[in-house]
């Protein structure tokens, strides 16, 4: 079983449009409608695989009781902590018909010091069957910069492995507490180590400098340049070829689903989230690949690191 918890989740909607143009009245070609957030993500990439998941997550208001029941009519346990004051947020993503994406996302309600302790509980009353737990996105209001540290040191201390996918100070604050994985994309990679990066070998090394600094392993997504998995057995490049991306909202996420859903170690993982990354940018919206979409054939693996190669969106 794979737990995910996420802190912060949403109701997320996707709406596909011809092009973003401002203060003109716009016509949607679709739209979706999805629970939201990094973790729940996850949840539903693993599900979807026909793995068992449980999503630990506060919810509030109206659309909390939607993000739950979309959730269950995924096959997705969802163990749930009520919040008293405010609703769980709505998000709003644009996706333009050449693959730009537009996101706006609320912040999301305060949580209590009473729902902080109940988070915690949850999270700990549920890992005791977990394989993994997949600890990802953005912290509320009201969780310290601290708080994934603290659940990385409870996890550790019960024998759970711990995914952490966040940035900036909380990523910083829980590579203290040596989570076993983290999964940073190129500009949280860039931000964690203080310069840009420019090239594959530019990755290579931010990433083992967040070893240093106490990640186990390090799987960072580069976009459409592929998938860099270091730890201390070694380092693989991954990379697939996708004919057309419509939508990468999601595909970290995927990415991560699949990686765990593989073991979570070594190349044979890598092989699997980028897989599942590569699918999820075919599909609308927030959509999560299931088995039938993945394309193992389009994916290559190799531990000859590409390093000189340009990323085809270098980070300032």
């Amino acid at each position: 079983m794979i737990l995910t918890v996420t802190p912060n989740p949403s109701l997320d909607r996707t709406y596909e449009v011809p092009a973003l143009e401002r203060g003109e009245v716009i016509r949607a070609a679709g739209e979706r409608m999805d629970p939201g957030g990094k973790g729940v993500n996850v949840s539903r990439a693993v599900a979807a695989a026909g793995r068992r998941t449980v999503a630990v997550l506060p919810l509030g208001g109206a659309p909390g009781a939607l993000v739950a029941e979309l959730l269950d009519a995924q096959g997705i346990e969802v163990a749930p902590v009520p919040v008293a004051a405010g609703a769980t947020r709505s998000n709003i993503a644009l996706a333009e018909a050449d693959g730009v994406l537009t996101k706006i996302n609320a912040p999301g309600p305060e949580l209590s010091q009473a729902e902080q302790e109940l988070l915690l509980d949850t999270v700990r009353s549920h890992s005791r069957d977990a394989d993994w737990i997949a600890c990802c996105g953005s912290l509320p209001r009201g969780l310290a910069p601290s708080w994934y540290a603290d659940v990385v040191t409870r996890a550790h201390a019960g024998g759970a492995r711990i995914a952490l996918d966040t940035s900036g100070r909380a990523l910083l604050e829980a590579l203290r507490a040596r989570p076993d994985v983290v999964k940073p994309n190129a500009e949280e990679l860039a931000e964690a180590v203080g310069r840009p990066l420019a090239t594959v070998g530019d990755a290579l090394k931010a990433a083992e400098e967040l070893r240093a600094m106490g990640a186990r392993a390090v799987l960072a997504s580069l976009g459409a340049d592929g998938q860099l998995l270091v730890s201390d057995t070694g380092a693989w490049f991954g990379s697939a070829r996708v004919s057309a991306v419509r939508s990468n909202v999601g595909a970290g996420d995927a990415s991560l689903a699949g990686f765990l859903i593989a073991g979570g170690t070594g190349p044979e993982a890598l092989a699997s989230a980028v897989a599942h990354g590569a699918a999820a940018v075919r599909l609308p919206g927030s959509v999560m690949p299931t088995p039938a979409d993945l394309d193992p054939a389009a994916v290559t693996v190799t531990a000859d690191i590409p390093l000189d190669r340009e990323l085809t969106e270098p980070v300032s």
